[in-house]
C-alpha cells in the first residue's frame, strides 16, 4: 500500500495500521442482504377477512334465515364446496358431501 507524501514526509494519519482501518471500513460497509432477516414482524391491529361465502351472501343480500331456500346460494355452494368455506350445518341441510383433500 502506498503511503501518502507531503513535502517528501509520512503524512502521520497514514500509518499502515490507518490504512488498514479504513480498508476494513470500506469492506464492512458493504453488507448485503436484509438486516432485519430472522427479527419477528411487528404486530399490527389484526384485520378482520372477509370470507367468499360472505361476500356472496352480501351480493345476493341474502338474511341468515334465507340461506337454505336460496337456489342461487345453493348452486355457488355446491360449486365451491371443496374449495371455498361454507358453513358445515348449510352443506348438511342441502345434503352435500364434501371431498376430503387431508
Amino acid at each position: 500500500m502506498p503511503l501518502r507524501l507531503i513535502n517528501n514526509l509520512v503524512e502521520p494519519s497514514a500509518t499502515i495500521e490507518h490504512l488498514i482501518r479504513q480498508e476494513r471500513k470500506q469492506i464492512m460497509a458493504k453488507r448485503r442482504g436484509n438486516p432485519n432477516w430472522g427479527k419477528p414482524e411487528p404486530i399490527g391491529p389484526v384485520v378482520p377477512t372477509i370470507t367468499e361465502f360472505e361476500q356472496v351472501v352480501k351480493e345476493f343480500k341474502l338474511q341468515p334465515d334465507q340461506f337454505i331456500r336460496s337456489t342461487r346460494l345453493r348452486e355457488w355452494a355446491r360449486k365451491n364446496k371443496n374449495s371455498k368455506y361454507i358453513p358445515e350445518p348449510l352443506l348438511e341441510a342441502w345434503g352435500f358431501e364434501i371431498e376430503s383433500t387431508l
